[in-house]
C-alpha cells in the first residue's frame, strides 16, 4: 500500500499546538493533522496520536484548545512537539493562562481557539477530536501571522513517537 509521505510533504500544512486539561492535570502537542470539517454548524477536527501522551488526557476532558503558531514560533513547537508530558511539564517552561473550562491557553500565540468536544473518531493510529467553538482570541487587528508549517517543523525529533 503506498503511503501518503510524498502527498503530505507537499501541501506543507499548518502546524498547532493542542492543550487540554482535566483533574488538575495539563497536556499538549503538537499537531500536524487538523482542518475545519463543518460550516453549519462550525467544527474543527484534530487528529491526536494515540501514543501520545495528551491523547489520553484529551480523552478525559471536555474541552481542547487549539493554538496556530506564527511562523516565528518554532521554540514552542520544539517544546510541545519534542518533549514529551510523560518526562517534561511543558506549561513551566512557557506563559499560559487557564481559559475555557481551565484548557490552557498558550500567551504568546495570537491565533487560538477552544472547542468543546463533541465526537471521537477512529483514524488508525490517530484519533479525530471534533471540536465545537465555544472561545476564541481576541480579533487581531491587521493580518494574521504568517503561521509555522510542517516544512519549518520536519526535522523535529518527536517527543513520543507517532
Amino acid at each position: 500500500m503506498p503511503d501518503l509521505d510524498d502527498f503530505a510533504t507537499a501541501l506543507d500544512d499548518t502546524v498547532y499546538v493542542v492543550t487540554a486539561a482535566s483533574g488538575g492535570r495539563r497536556a499538549g502537542c503538537l499537531v500536524g493533522f487538523a482542518s475545519h470539517c463543518s460550516i453549519h454548524p462550525p467544527r474543527f477536527v484534530v487528529w491526536l496520536s494515540t501514543a501520545n501522551h495528551t491523547h489520553g488526557l484529551a480523552r478525559e476532558a471536555r474541552h481542547l484548545t487549539v493554538h496556530v503558531l506564527g511562523r516565528e514560533q518554532r521554540a514552542l513547537a520544539e517544546l510541545f512537539g519534542g518533549e514529551t508530558g510523560d518526562r517534561v511539564d511543558k506549561f513551566a517552561r512557557t506563559v499560559w493562562r487557564p481559559g475555557y473550562d481551565d484548557s490552557p491557553v498558550l500567551s504568546d500565540v495570537r491565533v487560538w481557539f477552544t472547542g468543546r468536544i463533541e465526537a471521537v473518531l477512529p483514524g488508525g493510529d490517530h484519533e479525530g477530536f471534533v471540536l465545537s467553538p465555544v472561545e476564541q482570541a481576541e480579533p487581531l487587528s491587521g493580518s494574521p501571522p504568517p503561521p509555522l508549517r510542517y516544512g519549518g517543523v520536519r526535522d523535529l525529533d518527536p517527543g513520543h513517537p507517532a
